[in-house]
């Protein structure tokens, strides 16, 4: 599996610190997802993400398996089609907005290079209730999930600085070759062969969370 291009171009560099969305009941709900375009010149990527962004919960988001989210420019158009919505960068809450490659075009252990540091894609997204409190459409979680249109979260092997106008090279594709999409699919229930989906949870590089979530997803 190849992306279309060795580099992919950034539409978009979204930051975002915590703040209150909305109401869950009677409790406001702080979340880092309100992202907004930031302006050109360096900014510094360290281990924990972009400088100016941030997460409230720090148990199910941020980390080192989940410092950076890029999503897929390719599918704006269509999201926007089927929610009589404007769909533009960071609408769902990724830093990355970029052109050029979607789920199916890239794997789980790609290395990229972005300025001076190094990532590498560790897992597709699963998203939560904060999603669609920040779009003001309930059933957004469960229809990103069921279209597998979810984006991915990158870990930062190498801090450094970084520029929204520089465009993201590709260094090196992951030799078992398994696309986000398929990462997917493996967790969720019945959705793949039970040895492909092993062969997916024995990926080093396939953070720790999704493959407690593949695990459960095979013994559901």
């Amino acid at each position: 599996m190849t992306t279309r291009s060795a580099t992919l171009r950034l539409l978009s560099v979204n930051v975002g610190l915590p703040t209150v969305i909305g109401m869950r009941g009677n409790d406001p709900v702080i979340s880092g997802i309100a992202k907004q375009p930031v302006a050109a010149g360096p900014r510094r990527l360290g281990s924990a993400g972009l400088e100016g962004d941030g997460q409230a919960d720090l148990v199910n988001h941020g980390g080192r398996d989940k410092a950076v989210y890029a999503y897929p420019a390719e599918h704006l158009p269509s999201w926007s089609a089927e929610l009589n919505m404007i769909c533009g960068p960071a609408t769902f809450g990724e830093n990355l907005t970029i052109e050029g490659a979607t789920e199916n075009d890239v794997s789980i252990g790609d290395i990229w290079a972005w300025g001076d540091a190094i990532l590498e894609i560790a897992q597709p997204r699963f998203p939560c209730y904060k999603l669609a409190l920040h779009t003001d459409r309930p059933d957004l979680p469960k229809r990103l999930v069921a279209s597998g249109r979810t984006g991915w979260y990158l870990r930062v092997l190498r801090p450094g600085i970084v520029d929204p106008h520089e465009e993201i090279q590709i260094l090196t594709r992951h030799d078992a070759g398994v696309t986000v999409l398929q990462a997917h699919l493996a967790g969720l229930r019945g959705r793949m062969d039970p040895p492909d989906v092993e062969r997916i949870r024995g990926l080093a590089p396939l953070a720790k969370a999704w493959k407690r979530r593949v695990t459960s997803a095979v013994e559901a």
